[in-house]
C-alpha cells in the first residue's frame, strides 16, 4: 500500500511540475506566434493543461481513498486486501498464486489481482481449505484455496 501512494505521489508532483513550469513556457511562447484562434502551438498547450489538471485531482482522489483504508478492517485469518492466495484449479490440477491489490496495482501476468475482478471477489473472505466456485469470462472455474498469507502477515 505505501508503495503505491509513494508512485502516486511521485506522478503527482511531476506532473505538478509540469503543469507550474513547462507549460506555463510553452503557452508564453506560443502566444507569441500571434493571433491565438489559429495557434495550433497554443492550443495544444492549453490542452495539456487541462488533461494535467484532471490527471492531478484523480491522483488526489484516489490518495484520499487509500488513506481513508482501515487496516484493521482487513481480516486475519481470511483472504482480504494485500493477501497472497494459493489456489488449486480442481479441475485442471494445476495451482496458481494470486495478491489481491487495489485496482491501480493490477497486474494479471504477476498474479496480482483486483478485488473487484471475478476471481478477487471470489476469493474474498475465504479461508483455506474452502472451494469456490468463480465464473470468469472463460466459464466457471472451481478452486481450492490451499494457503492464504495475509496482509498482516506479510507487513
Amino acid at each position: 500500500m505505501e508503495e503505491l501512494k509513494k508512485r502516486l505521489q511521485e506522478e503527482i508532483t511531476k506532473l505538478e511540475y509540469e503543469l507550474r513550469n513547462e507549460l506555463p513556457k510553452e503557452i508564453l511562447r506560443a502566444r507569441e506566434y500571434g493571433d491565438l484562434s489559429e495557434n495550433a502551438e497554443y492550443s495544444a498547450a492549453k490542452e495539456r493543461q487541462g488533461i494535467v489538471n484532471a490527471r492531478i485531482g484523480q491522483l488526489q482522489k484516489r490518495m484520499g481513498e487509500l488513506s481513508m483504508i482501515d487496516m484493521t478492517k482487513i481480516p486475519r485469518d481470511r483472504v482480504g486486501l494485500g493477501s497472497t492466495v494459493v489456489v488449486l484449479d480442481v479441475n485442471k490440477d494445476e495451482e496458481f498464486t494470486y495478491r489481491l491489490v487495489t485496482s491501480d496495482e493490477t497486474d494479471v501476468a504477476k498474479g496480482l489481482i483486483s478485488t473487484s475482478s471475478p476471481i478477487g471477489k471470489g476469493l474474498l473472505n475465504k479461508q483455506v481449505g474452502d472451494e469456490v466456485s468463480i465464473t470468469i469470462p472463460g466459464g466457471a472455474k472451481l478452486f481450492e484455496i490451499i494457503k492464504v498469507t495475509t496482509i498482516h502477515e506479510v507487513a
